[in-house]
Formats: structure tokens, sequence, C-alpha cells
């Protein structure tokens, strides 16, 4: 396979392309509170805050696993 500058031109906008769909994603789920969930921890002070999305991860591990077991179980 010839992998030339025109095919890495072409996978890295294929690569903007998915982080792009992934920060929109990630924009619409913030609004509809998965990132507020009770497992989420947060700690602040008046100059910082560190934000732990445990709880959301785990979430979002079990969507995605999911998705993807049904995607194989389907091309099978």
């Amino acid at each position: 396979m010839d992998f030339g500058p025109q095919q890495v031109g072409k996978w890295l906008i294929a690569a903007g392309v998915g982080i792009a769909l992934v920060g929109v994603l990630m924009v619409l789920l913030g609004r509809a509170g998965l990132f507020k969930l009770p497992g989420d921890l947060e700690f602040s002070s008046k100059n910082w805050r560190i934000y732990v999305p445990i709880a959301s991860c785990i979430v979002i591990s079990v969507i995605l696993t999911l998705i993807l077991w049904l995607i194989n179980y389907f091309r099978r």
C-alpha cells in the first residue's frame, strides 16, 4: 500500500472530523446532565477546580460496550 502525502492528509482530515464529532457529542451530553451524576467528584477552592467524572465514565463505558457488542453480534 502506497502511503504518500495525500494518504496522510486524508487520515488527518478524518481524525479532525472525528475529534470534532466527539467534541459536539460531549457538549450535547453535558447539556443533558451526563457530567453531573452523583458519583462525579468535584473539588474546588477560590482559584482552582478539580473534576473527576467517575460515574460518567462508567456510564459512557457501558454504553460503548453495548454498542460495540451489538455491532459485533450483527456482523457475524
